[in-house]
């Protein structure tokens, strides 16, 4: 009778752990399906350009449409490449998706250690959903080694400068040049394309035609950015 009773408990004991075994079990094949998903994504987006995103999908549907229009990476000038990477990752060709230097200075600083690269922001754009929640953090660091073990700099930069946020529900360099000056992306000059780089920081509260004294200063700070990094190497990644 005793025996008996000592089997049913360890039958009720044993089910009781089979049930979080099956649920960590059914966790990690849910993690390893996503993180396949994502290499797939980011493998083929390396030659396919991607069509669209969760947040432009929702912005659509928020503002009732977007303005977006895909350009090639060698319709745009050189130096509006360089401006969007002196303005959001000067360090861009340096580092492997993430800048140590920038994250120790944000720590020393007290600040929010999630640093955003350009790699970063792309892979979050493109395979998850732009935001500095640190609920994504893993998702995105996972997500940006994948962006990075199959894209060239150039490609990261080339999908980045298509998928930026310039503007509420204004996606992409070649529409946001459209929206404020009326030009096409390849006929931005340095002033204009520094503009839209510092827009950057706050697109939707943010207006390239209409700077504050403070963003005015900034524009300048990263026109003489692009100019430095052209000079002292940190645009060879891309250019060549």
């Amino acid at each position: 009778m005793v025996t008996e009773q000592r089997q049913a408990e360890n039958s009720r004991g044993g089910k009781f752990l089979r049930r979080p075994l099956k649920a960590v079990k059914w966790v990690a094949r849910t993690f390893v399906a996503v993180f396949a998903i994502w290499m797939g994504l980011a493998a083929t987006y390396s030659f396919v350009n991607p069509p669209t995103n969760i947040h432009e999908i929702y912005e659509f549907f928020r503002l009732g449409g977007i303005q977006r229009e895909w350009v090639e990476f060698e319709d745009v000038p050189p130096h509006v490449h360089r401006t969007l990477v002196a303005a959001e990752d000067a360090n861009f060709c340096l580092h492997w998706g993430f800048d140590p230097e920038a994250i120790r200075k944000s720590i020393a600083q007290g600040g929010n250690v999630g640093v955003s690269t350009i790699s970063q922001q792309t892979a979050a754009a493109t395979l998850l959903w732009p935001s500095e929640s640190r609920s994504l953090r893993l998702p995105i660091t996972l997500a940006t080694f994948g962006v990075e073990a199959f894209w060239s700099k150039r490609r990261i930069l080339e999908v980045y400068m298509n998928m930026a946020e310039f503007g509420e529900g204004v996606f992409g360099i070649q529409a946001a040049a459209q929206e404020y000056f009326g030009l096409d992306a390849a006929n931005l000059d340095m002033d204009h394309a520094s503009r839209l780089a510092a827009v950057l920081i706050d697109p939707r509260n943010l207006d390239a035609n209409d700077l504050s004294p403070g963003q005015a200063r900034r524009t300048a700070v990263i026109a003489d950015g692009a100019l430095t990094i052209a000079l002292d190497g940190r645009a060879t990644c891309f250019e060549t």
